[in-house]
């Protein structure tokens, strides 16, 4: 396991490169308009049906465009990825958007590079460095202080839901490094967006009635977030998981609420504070400490030097 944990690619021999690490920071920074375009296009009190909606029509076109399907245990594998990574997350998010402010869903979910952290130690005999536990902690402590305001309310079942949705995707994560798909990260999308959407659909169907009729704005609404927000970020997160450390992947994931603070300020005109900015630089500045924990020793050292 530590051997098929550890190995990595050419990139990853190096530590990861800027071009792996920019595309793969802008699946979060994409997945951050998320809630804008749920509070501002979609139709009120449909978690389960947007979770469908997203994923399951661009998973079926990428599965036809790229015309492969699971083979041996890997319907199992992707059926499992599916669910954590997309299915299980998704309906967990939602619940959580519903049930509390932004940003306490945000905080929570921000736990995710500490577990992923520890899953990669236990799991994959990835032994994390100090630096690694610094950029988890002061990425949490960064996204409370960019989107975690005094009227915060918290609701219990809100909290588990977000916090088993960030639990949820660090376990698809570095079982997704760990099992290393044969295939290309368009494939490993589709399989898990198909398994994903049809895992949600019968809930959806059974606890949620559906709307009379949908909007333009609703469809628009749809349309970003299965196209963009799912099919092309999921394939650009799944391509850096393939080539880059699970701790710095999932370092990334912080920049999802940094990028939902910015465009609720340029589209909302929501307020900026100097706390709210100190607390976005924090946030960078753990990403830029979860990449450099992630350089190999040597590396490092010859940085340094």
């Amino acid at each position: 396991m530590k051997a098929n944990g550890t190995s990595t690619s050419t990139s990853g021999a190096a530590g990861p490169s800027l071009k792996d690490i920019l595309l793969t920071g802008l699946a979060p920074a994409i997945w951050g308009s998320t809630y804008l375009v749920t509070s501002q296009w979609l139709p009120p009190g449909q978690p389960l049906l947007s979770g469908v909606i997203r994923a399951l029509p661009a998973g079926l076109a990428m599965l036809a465009f790229g015309r492969q399907l699971p083979r041996g245990g890997w319907w199992w594998r992707a059926a499992v990825l599916g669910v954590l990574n997309i299915g299980f997350f998704q309906a967990m998010l939602f619940i959580a958007a519903y049930r509390l402010p932004g940003g306490v869903a945000a905080t929570v979910g921000a736990i995710q590079p500490l577990i992923v952290v520890v899953l990669a130690w236990a799991w994959l005999g990835a032994r994390p460095r100090p630096a690694a536990w610094m950029a988890g902690a002061g990425g949490l402590l960064g996204v409370a202080l960019l989107v975690l305001g005094p009227a915060a309310r918290l609701d219990a079942v809100g909290v588990a839901a977000a916090a088993a949705g960030a639990v949820s995707m660090a376990v698809g994560t570095v079982l997704t490094r760990h099992w290393q798909p044969p295939v290309s990260p368009l494939v490993l999308t589709a399989w898990q967006l198909c398994a994903g959407g049809l895992f949600l659909l019968p809930f959806a169907l059974v606890l949620e009635p559906l709307p009379g009729h949908f909007t333009l704005a609703n469809w628009l609404g749809y349309a970003w977030l299965s196209v963009v927000g799912a099919g092309f970020s999921y394939a650009l997160w799944f391509r850096g998981v393939g080539r880059m450390p699970s701790a710095a992947v999932a370092a990334l994931g912080l920049l999802s609420p940094v990028s939902a603070t910015v465009l609720g300020f340029l589209v909302l005109g929501q307020a900026l504070t100097a706390v709210q900015a100190a607390g976005a630089l924090l946030v960078l500045g753990s990403v830029w400490l979860g990449q450099r924990a992630a350089a190999p020793a040597t590396v490092a050292r010859a940085q340094t030097a």
